[in-house]
């Protein structure tokens, strides 16, 4: 059976070269074959096909062999190079070989042709595959790199949002207090409101930074893609404005998927406005959606990601675009290439870490001058698709009479919860840790409601204590706080079963409303009961 073959010939001789055609055909090649003995001939023959082989002579005045693999070498191509001549000694042929050249025969031996062009046929798959699997390998290495880099980051990101929460729960929350003590229209009160705004301006921020660190709570419900674009739709046309030509192409049959509808909301929003500012002069901007199947092979090339059925959102721009360097730093929270005072760096951070946490994917292409495109991979589930109640109006503040149990380690911050509380009519015992806490529980004879416990303390942290307590007080309700989600209540991003919480910064409104919403609750689900606290004391 005869094997197709393309090659390229480099020979002055008309009949030499048909007896290399003959020579192939005897070993079962039927060549496609272009001939040259000149530099010019040879470049166009590259320029007009794509060849498998280059057979040459090694002199065909004025052009030589060794002018060949030159040409080759400057165009970066690998192709089996046999030269058959009837003159090359040891010597040349050893020249040539160190020069780029896989096999040399005399042309008193052509029957060793074939043999030669399978064996360097053979060697140059290899060697493309052996290129394939490291350049796989070092594309591979390059994401763990990042990802590794990334998750460092976002370490680093998320413990810094944990203590600027707390700081922002006392300067929002006393901010808060004051205003409510002021004439709403003097000075003061609009000095006052002034850092009211700047304190939710930075925990906007941390917020942000507790997404890229994947330190946010989730609360995944089973959604249309497509029907969350669509309501957006009006709010993104004002957001891009006129200048912006906006396309939504959603897929027909789309399939559900489960996340926070806030979270991808914020995704889609983070991602337009990144395409508007990348388009200052107007143009085009789609966003569209689709099924999709990453297999083995893409998992392989993308870290972290799992094969199998997602829904795609795709986010594209015909703006600026990004080179390389840009595109390495993207996800990195504070950077950007935008003009300073134009963006804070956060936007696709956001985004990274809010699709890594929902169990997503996130892929960018972009080229300077050629716009940006964007995928939101995220995976396909079944189910009917929730439908989350809209907010009523705000009523009044909600209050209480019921006592408080608040354990928080931080003085300043329990002191503030404690006036939070009690303005609202409730008793409060605070706690600066667990160990006081069950203290404080075994001298206080009288019911206590709830306990309010941050997360993360010394000695003892808010999970523990509350399983400390589970046995002696079985009717007291849990609502815990942190500006910083923990594993002991949190997991992959969802609150364990039954676990109520509260995330700082909080203001004096919203911890009165949810106090109040865990006190009237029907019931909460047990919490599991750890041991007791006699057993402790011996």
């Amino acid at each position: 059976m005869t094997r197709p073959l393309r090659v390229l010939i480099l020979e002055d001789s008309d009949d030499d070269a048909a007896l290399l055609l003959r020579e192939l055909r005897r070993q079962n090649y039927e060549p496609v074959y272009a001939r040259a003995d000149t530099a010019k001939g040879m470049n166009e023959a590259l320029e007009r096909e794509t060849w498998s082989l280059v057979i040459s002579d090694y002199s065909m005045p004025p052009f030589t062999a060794m002018q060949a693999l030159e040409i080759l070498k400057r165009r970066n191509l690998d192709l089996p190079f046999i030269i058959v001549s009837g003159t090359i000694g040891e010597e040349t042929a050893a020249i040539a070989m160190k020069s780029g050249a896989h096999d040399f025969l005399t042309k008193d031996k052509l029957t060793r042709l074939g043999a030669a062009v399978e064996r360097e046929l053979r060697d140059a798959e290899e060697r493309r595959e052996r290129k394939k699997a490291e350049e796989a390998l070092r594309r591979s290495e390059e994401q763990l790199r990042q990802s590794q880099k990334v998750e460092a980051i976002g370490r680093l990101a998320g413990g810094i949002a944990h203590d600027f929460n707390n700081l922002l729960t006392i300067i929002n929350g006393y901010t808060e207090l004051l205003l409510a003590r002021l004439p709403g229209n003097d000075k003061m009160s609009r000095d006052v409101n002034e850092i009211r705004k700047a304190g939710q301006r930075a925990a906007s921020l941390t917020r942000q930074l507790l997404a890229f660190s994947r330190k946010q709570i989730l609360e995944p419900k089973v959604l249309d893609l497509n029907a969350i674009v669509v309501e957006l739709e009006k709010m993104l046309r004002r957001l891009i404005g006129e200048d912006i030509r906006l396309t939504i192409a959603p897929a027909a049959d789309l399939h559900r998927i489960k996340t926070d509808p806030g979270q991808i909301e914020q995704v889609i929003m983070n991602l337009v406005v990144n395409a508007r500012d990348a388009m200052p002069q107007g143009g085009n901007l789609t966003l569209e959606t689709s099924n999709v199947v990453l297999d083995q092979a893409y998992a392989a090339r993308h870290v972290g990601v799992r094969p199998g059925a997602y829904v795609m959102l795709a986010v594209s721009d015909t703006g600026c675009g990004m080179d390389k360097e840009a595109m390495a730093h993207i996800f990195e929270p504070f950077f950007t290439t935008k003009a300073p005072g134009k963006g804070t760096g956060l936007g696709l951070s956001t985004v990274y870490g809010i699709i890594k946490q929902s169990g997503g994917n996130v892929w960018a292409y972009s080229e300077p001058g050629r716009g940006t495109t964007f995928k939101i991979y995220l995976p396909q589930v079944e189910g009917v698709v929730d439908r989350p109640p809209r907010d009523g109006p705000r009523t009044v503040i909600p209050r209480g009479s019921e006592t408080i149990l608040l354990a928080e380690d931080q003085k300043e911050l329990r002191e503030l919860i404690r006036q939070m509380l009690e303005m609202n009519g409730y008793t409060v015992i605070a706690a600066s840790d667990g160990l006081e806490a069950i203290e404080i529980c075994k001298r206080h004879e009288a019911p206590i409601h709830l306990m309010l416990s941050d997360v993360v303390m010394p000695q003892m942290g808010g999970r523990e204590l509350a399983q400390r307590l589970a046995t002696v007080r079985p009717d007291m309700k849990v609502l815990y706080m942190s500006g910083y989600t923990s594993n002991a209540i949190v997991h992959h991003g969802i609150l364990d079963p039954g676990t109520l919480f509260i995330q700082k910064p909080f203001t004096p409104d919203s911890l009165a409303r949810k106090v109040r919403e865990v006190l009237d609750a029907d019931g909460q689900a047990p919490v599991e009961a750890g041991p007791t606290l006699r057993s402790q004391q011996g």
